[in-house]
This record gives C-alpha cells, structure tokens and sequence, in this order.
C-alpha cells in the first residue's frame, strides 16, 4: 500500500503476462495463452521509437473466429490494437477505474520507465483493491 494509505495500481496490478511479437500468428499465440487461462497478451514494441499493442480473446473472436480465418494464416498485428493505454504503478486505483470507464477499456500495462512491469484489469481493481479496502 502507498505511504498516503490509498491503493495504488502496483498494489493490486499482475506481474505475470504474456507478450509476444506481432509477426506471432494467433495459433502460436493461442498455444501459449490455453495453458495459463490468458484473456490476452501483450505485443513487443519493433523499436524504441513503436508503441506496445494488445490482443484480446475477444479481438480472435471477432477478427478471425466469426470471420472463419485461419488462426495459422493470422499474425498478431493485423488484428491487434495499438497503441494502448498504460497506467503508472503509483497510479491510485480509483483514478484507474475512472480511466478504463472514461475510455472504455477493461485491461491496461502497467508502464513504468518504458517497461512493461504489470498488468491491471477492472477484476484486480475491484476483486484485488475494493474488496481488500472493505473486508
């Protein structure tokens, strides 16, 4: 918990995630999202000059599933979104749910420095941090 008493997004954020590069197709990505029950992963930056992306179980849903693409034939770039918002680890985690509602969001990297050191979904904020506050 912070020094002010307040939860912050490092408190409640997930440091286990998966990140893959874009050129991955969504059946490799698949292979390693099954086994850990992953509703996403997170794509490598090309550069220092890109930006982070994200691919979501529901972006393979809609973008290859009810579309009867290949899942070998689909790399992850062609169906992912980028840029995507990142919080700050010191972030309170209040200002981080008016943030996801603001911009309709449910999942963002935590970015600290230019590294990717977590993961925050609405699931930690509430399940992690709200409930923790009231039990």
């Amino acid at each position: 918990m912070s020094s002010n008493g307040k939860l912050t997004v490092a408190d409640v954020m997930t440091k286990e995630f998966l990140m893959l590069p874009g050129m991955a197709t969504v059946a490799e990505a698949l292979a390693q999202m099954q086994p850990v029950a992953a509703h996403f992963t997170l794509i490598e930056k090309r550069s220092d000059a890109d930006e982070f992306g994200m691919v979501l179980v529901s972006d393979i849903a809609k973008q290859v599933l009810a579309l009867d693409r290949s899942p070998h034939r689909v790399n992850l770039y062609e169906i992912m979104s980028k840029p995507v918002l990142s919080v700050r680890p010191g972030m309170n985690i209040r200002y981080c749910a008016r943030l996801f509602d603001r911009f309709g969001i449910s999942t963002a990297p935590v970015e600290d420095n230019g590294k990717i050191v977590g993961v925050v979904t609405y699931d930690a904020l509430v399940l992690r941090g709200l409930a923790a506050t009231n039990s």
